[in-house]
């Protein structure tokens, strides 16, 4: 079993009880398996400004799946909750963003899929919830800790379990 980082985001509906059921539709126990949960984050919008506040999560899961696998898992739960990539704003509100930041240390650059995320070190939102359930992680050699006390954290907020918006 290989650990992966994972990053989950949403705006749109209750996006709380969306990923809770998103991350049980991804992480099935036998081929990929839930090994930790950040608490979830409200977040200013980013790239896209004029939209509601996004909520913002990270997990870790154990998969035995190739990365390729992986994110076809990940793009299907998308699917499964109503995302349409073709259909929308990038970088617009959604109801769910599914995105794979790392895959143990493996580096992939193929149509589709770039691993470690290629934009991953740039986004507080990603950053300050990974630091949460991986505080000492080091992505291409880079410390996650150090990354993330380069960015700005304003209007980031740890919401309360139980807190949908």
């Amino acid at each position: 079993m290989t650990e992966s980082l994972i990053g989950l985001g949403g705006n749109l509906g209750n996006v709380r009880e969306t990923f809770d059921r998103a991350i049980r539709a991804l992480c099935d126990g036998a081929e990929v398996r839930l090994v930790a949960r950040a608490a979830n984050y409200r977040t200013p919008p980013w790239g896209f400004e004029a939209q509601p506040p996004f909520l913002n999560t990270c997990v870790a899961v154990e998969t035995a799946l190739s990365p390729r696998a992986l994110l076809d898992r990940a793009m299907a739960v998308e699917r499964a909750f109503g995302r349409r990539r073709e259909a929308e704003t990038r970088w617009g509100p959604r109801t769910l963003d599914i995105d794979l930041l790392a895959y143990d240390d493996v580096a992939v650059d193929e149509p589709g899929l770039t691993l470690p995320h290629p934009r991953l070190f740039e986004r507080a939102f990603v950053l300050v919830p990974l630091v949460e359930i991986r505080p000492d992680a080091v992505i291409a050699g880079r410390s996650v800790r150090s990354a993330l006390a380069s960015l700005d954290t304003r209007g980031i907020e740890r919401l309360p379990d139980g807190a949908s918006r």
